[in-house]
């Protein structure tokens, strides 16, 4: 999210000193990556609820662990392209409207 109010809460001490903490308690690999078995260091401490205007004051949604995941870029990357999409293809390659 590119509003000011979301780029501030970002380069806050609450929320650095809250995604070094979280990158820490999950042992700095990507979540994603190591469900698969893959070890990929993480890089972006990721929303699983995004930050919007209706809950950028919300400490369960900015920094509460549960609403957190440590990505890799490739990964982070892959779950922002996914909300652009407007179609999803499923294991065949077939387009799902």
């Amino acid at each position: 999210m590119a509003s000011e109010a979301a780029s501030k809460f970002y380069s806050s001490t609450v929320w650095k000193e809250c995604r070094k903490a979280y990158k820490k308690s999950v042992g700095g690999l990507c979540e994603r990556c190591l469900k698969r078995g893959i070890y990929n260091p993480g890089e972006v401490v990721h929303h699983k609820i995004y930050i919007d205007a209706n809950n950028i004051n919300d400490p369960q949604i900015l920094t509460d662990f549960a609403n957190l995941e440590l990505l890799c870029r490739k990964c982070h990357e892959q779950e922002h392209d996914r909300l652009k999409r407007r179609y999803k293809i499923d294991l065949f390659g077939n387009v799902i409207i």
